[in-house]
């Protein structure tokens, strides 16, 4: 017995080519069906026993409806001028409805050259099946595109005559024969025949309208590209009662009709389409930028990018926000980091949804959940600056999170909010590698507008409405976050950008000689301020935002060193000689006197008062200072009393009481239980170890080449298996469900026979859970009560219990 499983199968049409899509696959081969599989993944879920049922899925309308959306927009017009052509149609007959009467031109050039690749590929995708002269679409894209005499096809025609006609009386009918001169006849079908061939025959059809008032021309031409309905009044204007008694009009309803398919044929020169697309518009016109400066400009960007995530990890490390009861971000939290980051609303959005997508920011799972960041924020930053930017920008390739949809409404009306749980758009990834690979078409540091790119995207997959346009949105805001991250520069690819999709080592590596080099210097001013004239190294960048604040950015930095910010460095534990040593270490101008009476200053004050827990105490060896403080109206809401000359106690708690003595102008350090002096810094909050969201892919992943094989093989088998021509059976058992059935004494005696022959046979097998199926197998061992066999629908050696074998029949001889 021959194993191929090209010829595994007994299945086939006949001459005239094949009868069913399923003997169409059968006879295609292994390759055909791996492309089948790959362009339409959810076909292998699970894995189709043979081809009838590969087909029959094939054929479902959730699949076939997915197989659709896939169709670049000429793909999609060849199949709906096929919803409208008769079945079967021949390929003449559909190049006709392409091009129409006329096809000479470029247009009918290009269509003409264009037509083979679009059923090649609706071959491919097993929406169309058939010879050339017998093209047939699946019957549920038929169903999906063709008109209906209440919904137009997609080409804007309406159905034909015989299924506008179908409850029409015949004496209704028998007028409009008479009225447009066609011979009398008492056969309804003769007389829709009769309709159909006159609305079809060119010469007559001309002659019928030469005749036909000029305002019938003119309703007919309002309704010749559709939509194809209309209505009319009880008593209809004279130029309507003229096209309706003619058949040019048919009823549909009480005061509607419809322009038959026909009719519209003709109008429209035999074209299904007013406007045929068979070559994907240009990216032009081309706009060509420096590449070293696109390159430059991208860095740079991106340089931006990496110190806007730390700036706002960094804000949320020891204060981060809570997360709404529903999930997700408020937008008053959103708005507090817009202003943090200096950017609007929507920048904000992204940066946010990225330091997610990226593993670096999620929520905390306390009891009072809060956004922290993850420990893999800390590895990040150790990384090297273009390893930061590429774990980001993979981050961002990848991600099915969609923050240009925050603020929008879901389907229930509910505001979509960032870092929510209804942000996750399957089509995003794909959009966004195909908007950077239609970029990197175009010569080094070049752009193309916005509307050729998103023109060329609709071409290549077309929307089902212009309201439900989601991959142009996804493609806009891709465009708009590429330029925000640094992939690209004013509409152009830059180098690393052009590496990122396939290779993100060689993108750090085009990317790391473009980004500017950490300082490990400022320069301290007279007026209080220090200026960064770069990017600073960590530990510098680290206590500086410890010791001064941020007074604006820019290509250099200004901070700003106030009383609070000295504070806040003592309060990290840093002593007033550290700061004088770190400001000395690292200024290139020197230190200015106004800077180093700060410093001491601040120093000298700090530590004088100490709070403690009692419910809280104030503990100071200056009676004058306590007094001042109790005399304070400010200090009212602590509720305070003194204890003793140098104790005041507080009902507040110990961190309040320091707020508040703080926010009255002292500077209070935090005391332990044995009487030391605290660091009162807020450690920065980190949650438990948490991994990147998971992306929510839009439908099953496309399968490797090791699955597909597999399936495929899998499939012949069990093909070969439902479809094997078997030798009868003396005397058989009655089947049930097709399985053969013999008695135990004759599968024993015929499976011995075929391990000694080498025979493959035919069993019925019932599994551990009751499960029935049938299966060709070789047997290579009989013993102990079971069979060891090859079995070539799982194409792998099994060992089967004889218990569980219903029966078994020995395979045709031209197959065994």
């Amino acid at each position: 017995m021959t194993t191929s499983r090209e010829t595994g199968s007994t299945g086939g049409g006949t001459a005239a080519g094949p009868r069913t899509l399923a003997e169409e696959l059968r006879a295609s081969p292994d390759d055909a069906l791996a492309g089948l599989l790959r362009a339409r993944p959810d076909l292998l879920n699970p894995v189709p026993g043979d081809l009838t049922q590969l087909a029959t899925r094939a054929a479902t309308r959730a699949s076939v409806v997915r197989a659709l959306d896939h169709l670049d927009r000429f793909a999609l017009q060849v199949a709906e001028a096929l919803a409208v052509a008769p079945d079967p149609c021949p390929y003449a007959t559909l190049a006709a409805l392409m091009t129409g009467d006329e096809p000479a031109g470029a247009e009918g050039a290009a269509i003409a050259a264009e037509l083979p690749r679009a059923v090649a590929a609706l071959r491919d995708q097993a929406l169309v099946w058939g010879g050339e002269d017998r093209l047939r679409l699946v019957r549920t894209v038929r169903e999906l595109l063709a008109p209906t005499t209440t919904r137009p096809s997609p080409t804007g025609l309406g159905p034909g005559v015989a299924e506008i006609t179908a409850g029409m009386s015949p004496g209704r009918l028998q007028g409009i024969i008479a009225t447009a001169g066609l011979p009398a006849t008492h056969d309804p079908v003769t007389a829709v025949t009769a309709l159909t061939e006159l609305f079809e025959d060119r010469r007559r059809m001309a002659a019928l309208l030469a005749d036909a008032p000029e305002e019938a021309t003119t309703v007919l031409g309002r309704l010749l590209w559709g939509p194809p309905h209309g209505t009319v009044t009880a008593e209809p204007a004279s130029h309507l009662r003229w096209l309706l008694d003619r058949g040019l009009l048919l009823p549909t309803g009480p005061g509607s009709v419809v322009l038959p398919r026909e009719v519209a044929l003709h109008l429209r020169a035999g074209r299904a389409h007013r406007a045929p697309e068979p070559l994907a518009p240009e990216l032009a016109p081309v706009t060509a930028h420096e590449p070293r400066t696109v390159d430059a400009t991208a860095a740079g960007q991106a340089f931006m990018a990496l110190a806007t995530v730390e700036d706002l990890l960094r804000e949320w490390e020891s204060a981060g926000p809570l997360v709404l009861r529903a999930g997700g971000l408020s937008v008053r939290d959103l708005k507090r980091a817009a202003t943090v980051l200096e950017t609007t609303e929507a920048a904000a959005a992204f940066w946010v949804e990225l330091a997610y997508a990226a593993g670096l920011l999620a929520s905390d799972g306390d009891v009072d959940e809060r956004y922290a960041p993850t420990p893999a924020y800390d590895e990040w930053l150790l990384l090297p600056a273009e390893r930061r930017w590429t774990a980001l920008a993979t981050a961002w390739l990848t991600a099915t999170r969609t923050p240009g949809l925050a603020g929008g409404k879901d389907a229930k009306g509910r505001t979509l909010a960032v870092l929510g749980p209804d942000l996750d758009r399957g089509p995003a990834p794909e959009v966004r590698r195909r908007v950077l690979d239609l970029l990197a078409e175009l010569p080094a540091g070049s752009s193309v507008p916005a509307d050729a790119l998103l023109e060329r995207l609709r071409w290549e997959r077309p929307p089902r409405s212009a309201a439900d346009d989601l991959r142009t949105r996804l493609a806009t805001w891709t465009l708009a976050e590429a330029e925000q991250l640094g992939v690209t520069s004013q509409g152009a690819l830059s180098a690393h950008g052009r590496a990122l999709p396939a290779d993100p080592e060689a993108a750090a590596a085009a990317l790391a000689p473009l980004l500017p080099e950490p300082l490990d210097h400022i320069l301290l001013q007279a007026d209080l301020t220090a200026v960064a004239p770069g990017p600073l190294r960590r530990p510098l960048a680290q206590l500086l935002g410890v010791l001064a604040d941020v007074e604006s950015k820019g290509g250099a930095t200004v901070y700003r060193f106030t009383p609070e910010s000295v504070r806040r460095a003592l309060d990290a534990g840093r002593t007033a000689a550290d700061l004088h040593a770190f400001l000395t270490e690292h200024s290139r101008t020197p230190v200015p006197q106004p800077l180093a009476y700060l410093v001491d200053d601040v120093a000298r004050r700090h530590g004088r008062l100490r709070v403690g827990a009692a419910s809280s105490y104030v503990r100071c060896d200056d009676e004058a200072l306590l007094a001042e403080i109790l005399a304070d109206r400010r200090s009212a809401p602590l509720r305070l009393r003194r204890l003793a000359s140098t104790v005041l106690a507080a009902q507040a708690a110990p961190d309040t009481l320091l707020e508040v003595l703080r926010a009255m102008g002292y500077a209070p350090a935090a005391e332990s239980a044995e009487g030391d002096v605290v660091v009162a810094r807020a450690d920065a909050h980190r949650t438990p170890p948490r991994t990147a969201p998971a992306p929510v892919p839009e439908g099953p992943p496309v399968p490797d080449a090791t699955l597909l094989g597999a399936a495929v093989r899998a499939i012949r088998a069990g093909d070969m298996a439902s479809t094997a021509q078997r030798k009868p059976v003396a005397d058989p058992a009655p089947t049930s469900g097709g399985l053969p059935r013999t008695s135990s004494a004759d599968t024993l005696a015929t499976m011995q026979a075929a391990v000694m022959t080498g025979a493959a046979v035919w069993i019925g097998y019932v599994n551990a859970e009751g499960a029935a199926s049938q299966r060709v197998i070789a047997p290579i061992r009989v013993e102990g009560g079971f069979v060891t066999a090859y079995d070539h629908t799982a194409d792998e050696v099994r060992t089967y219990p004889l218990h569980r074998i219903t029966g078994v029949a020995e395979l045709a001889d031209d197959l065994a």
